[in-house]
């Protein structure tokens, strides 16, 4: 019997053609509710649950922004949330060289649960599949139509999987080979420290987050180390004519154990943030932009891909589609060239009961 391949079958269940359609068909979507918004419900416009995707920074515990209202007692939270990412990179200094060529699809289960009025208790499960992808050419016709430089992508193959990194000609890192898999398992904590429930909503909550390396670093779908984050998130809405205006942010830090991965260039603390605003022009439908924004996490090499800090900007929307049904859709791209990947599509559902 033939083994079942999720990257060959993905490759071949999201042609270019069937992203065009679906592209089409959810415009048209969107636009049939905007002429008929009836049966629509109240919508909380919250942060993209989304971080820097780059195939060396998701193996660690880097938090989503996160929610500033916390799971009320007795309530039950779940998301999936699902991002696509397309990376390509190709660069040398001092001695150093690394490509991130390839594509990777993270598939996270989120479930949270109000333990207390005012504290949460959470858990994050992420599926990871990891291949050459399909989305090469789309890109090169992108970057062509708008005269966006191709920095090398159209002279590699296309469809190729590639994570190297070599340091004095050693390889240090050498994954080309499709795989999937769980990645790093989270328990997450949240305890409110201020709500202010009116016209003009306001909340602040701090939110942990414990990492297990449970997923398989050979293959970057773990790191190896246990991640502690701690973080203060809130956010501010106005009500005006034109609709809520919603400003959230956030601010944080986490510890990491030494892992499996690039264990002398390491650092064993970060620092992250990330600050965004929606607007709902209806109460059933948001538009929102975020950045995210984090310090290095790897030292000791004159590549920018390790020894930078990186922020990436997330552009979208959210949809009430239910009374306890959400959904979010967003696009992100890299903002300091080379510290993330090219562009990632987001998808997020959320119920609450």
């Amino acid at each position: 019997m033939k083994q079942f391949n999720p990257h060959r079958y993905l490759k071949k269940v999201f042609s270019l053609q069937w992203f065009s359609r679906l592209i089409r068909l959810q415009f048209s979507l969107l636009l049939f509710i905007w002429v008929y918004p009836c049966n629509l419900y109240s919508l909380e416009l919250t942060p993209f649950h989304t971080q820097n995707q780059s195939p060396l920074i998701q193996i660690y515990g880097l938090p989503s922004t996160g929610e500033a209202n916390v799971t009320p007692l007795g309530s039950k939270d779940f998301k999936l949330v699902v991002d696509l990412s397309n990376n390509y990179i190709d660069d040398s200094a001092g001695g150093d060289r690394i490509v991130l060529d390839g594509e990777s699809y993270r598939w996270t289960f989120v479930g949270r649960y109000g333990i207390a009025k005012g504290v949460e208790f959470g858990v994050e499960i992420p599926y990871i599949v990891q291949g050459g992808g399909f989305l090469d050419g789309f890109i090169e016709s992108y970057h062509n139509t708008f005269g966006f430089s191709q920095g090398g992508r159209d002279q590699a193959p296309s469809g190729r999987l590639l994570y190297q990194y070599q340091r004095n000609g050693i390889n240090k890192i050498n994954v080309d080979t499709s795989s999937s898999g769980l990645g790093d398992l989270r328990l997450t904590t949240a305890f409110q420290l201020y709500q202010k429930e009116n016209e003009n909503p306001t909340a602040a909550t701090l939110r942990t987050s414990l990492k297990l390396p449970t997923g398989n670093s050979d293959h970057l779908r773990g790191s190896g180390s246990t991640d502690l984050a701690v973080w203060l998130t809130a956010s501010s809405g106005h009500k005006f004519e034109s609709g809520l205006w919603t400003s959230f942010g956030s601010i944080g830090t986490m510890g990491m154990s030494d892992g499996k991965v690039l264990q002398e260039q390491q650092r064993n603390l970060v620092g992250y943030g990330s600050i965004g605003v929606g607007w709902c022009p209806f109460s059933w439908i948001g538009f929102k932009i975020q950045i995210n924004g984090h310090t290095p996490f790897y030292r000791d090499s004159d590549l920018v891909e390790l020894s930078a800090g990186s922020a990436q900007v997330t552009v979208g929307g959210s949809l009430a589609l239910s009374k306890t049904t959400s959904l979010d859709i967003g696009v992100s791209e890299d903002i300091i060239i080379k510290t993330a990947p090219d562009v990632v599509f987001h998808i997020a559902i959320q119920s609450r009961y």
